[in-house]
């Protein structure tokens, strides 16, 4: 058992979650570019900022890195990752990122408190947390939460976001339930029963149960959650001078997506130069298990930057409600869809 954990710990530090800070020198990687492409001359520097340790959930970026797709879209892209104790878009907000890769529940929450950002392009279009529980555990609905505890890392974020989702949509409150801020050790507290249920990353935290040799059932927030999952955001001045640009990005990133669909094996092996640790089996096997459990997240691969417009309506309500805006954001402000 102490083996396992250990493992576990091992994982966790190389699979941390988008939002998850750990310390981080704001390592950059660079794309080279000839310019010879539809968009003419070599382009001013595009940076990129990818939150926090570099990842195998950033395996499109680094993979278009490696396959040279930013350079055929005529782009010089810069991929930064952030310092641990960085704002999430704080770097973007001081103008030293002209992309932020973000949940758009959190740029929607930023754009309220003042920061200029806006999502262009939906990543997931799933929403990537999940409640996750004990095999054993009488937890099957959300319903099931009422009179249970429920660990989260804190109340900020997409798992904040989800479980507020979850426990409105069940007709609960948070009196119902005891929320327990856990920090990220999810998998410690669920596994040695400290609370009944955690709220964490299919992709991420479901994966390392696994890995650990630890039953656990995911149950989703609901079948259409009022929440946006991981996108990129830019300011409205990098929207009007850039769009062209931002359009490559997606193009080169749709290509990359399409390859790790086709052979994610091939993707883990390129994101080896990125990714530290990777060149371990035992690792790249995890690394393995978290991005065949991201394909799906992205949805079919023509829709992928794809903005639903309703969903964006419907969480500009939510947020509000929950009182977790600043102030009112009009959806109209908050994304933009580049295809129009």
């Amino acid at each position: 058992m102490k083996r396992t954990i250990a493992i576990a710990v091992a994982l966790l530090s190389l699979l941390a979650g988008c939002t998850s800070p750990t310390s981080n020198s704001g390592a950059t990687a660079t794309a080279p570019s000839s310019g010879a492409s539809s968009l003419g001359a070599v382009r001013a520097p595009l940076v990129v900022g990818l939150t926090y340790t570099p990842n195998i959930q950033f395996a499109p970026f680094y993979v278009a890195l490696k396959k040279g797709y930013f350079d055929d879209e005529g782009l010089n892209v810069t991929l930064r990752h952030h310092g641990g104790s960085e704002p999430l878009l704080g770097a973007l907000k001081a103008g030293t990122e002209n992309v932020v890769y973000a949940g758009g529940d959190e740029m929607m929450q930023a754009r309220s408190q003042g920061t200029d950002v806006v999502d262009f392009a939906t990543l997931y279009q799933s929403y990537p947390v999940v409640l996750i529980t004990r095999e054993d555990s009488q937890i099957h609905t959300a319903t099931d939460l009422k009179g249970r505890s429920v660990g989260v890392p804190g109340p900020y974020g997409e798992t904040w976001f989800a479980l507020l989702a979850m426990l409105k949509g069940a007709g609960l409150t948070q009196s119902d339930v005891n929320i327990v801020n856990i920090g990220y050790t999810q998998q410690a507290a669920l596994s040695t029963r400290k609370v009944d249920a955690v709220m964490g990353y299919v992709n991420n935290d479901a994966v390392l149960f696994t890995a650990a040799g630890i039953p656990v059932r995911s149950i989703p927030i609901s079948d259409n959650p009022p929440l946006v999952g991981v996108g990129l955001g830019a300011s409205d001045a990098t929207l009007t001078n850039r769009r062209d640009e931002l359009r490559a990005l997606l193009r080169a990133l749709t290509r990359a997506v399409a390859d790790i669909e086709a052979d994610p094996a091939t993707a883990v092996q390129l994101s080896a130069s990125q990714v530290p640790g990777l060149a371990s089996k035992e690792q790249a096997d995890a690394a393995l298990a978290t991005l065949r459990a991201t394909i799906p997240l992205f949805g079919d691969i023509g829709s992928l930057g794809a903005q639903n417009d309703q969903r964006w309506t419907e969480m500009s309500t939510f947020l509000e409600e929950m009182g977790l805006l600043a102030s009112p954001v009009s959806p109209r402000n908050a994304y933009i869809s580049l295809g129009g």
